[in-house]
């Protein structure tokens, strides 16, 4: 009888550790799969941000030519030549020098938090 006893032990035991190895699995895919959903996410906010520095460059330089003056404000830019970003994602901070100077413009990224704040 002890022999019965041991193989249905063994059994038992390596019923539970498989049952730990695929848990481990699972959870390794998981890990896995929400590292690349993070890394896609912010890959995607990185060229957001890159497009919109050149959204507003664009407006900025095309404000100039067409009336020979920069920009006074961002809402200008808004108004006149069509900007449009994510104000929830992106604080753009632009201070005019003067109305023959290029002006100072700082785009800074809001997270988590921070959206509360402002």
């Amino acid at each position: 009888m002890e022999e019965i006893y041991i193989g249905k032990r063994a059994n038992r035991i390596s019923g539970a550790v498989s049952k730990i190895g695929y848990t481990l699995i699972i959870v390794v895919l998981i890990f896995i799969f929400w590292n690349g959903v993070n890394e896609l996410s912010t890959s995607n906010i990185d060229k957001q941000e890159t497009s919109l520095s050149e959204a507003i460059d664009r407006d900025i330089i095309q404000c100039y030519c067409l009336e020979g003056v920069y920009p006074p404000s961002l809402d200008y830019l808004e108004q006149h030549y069509g900007l449009i970003y994510d104000k929830e994602l992106f604080f753009v901070d632009y201070r005019p020098i003067g109305a023959n100077i290029y002006p100072d413009v700082t785009i800074i990224r809001i997270q988590g938090d921070a959206k509360k704040d402002l």
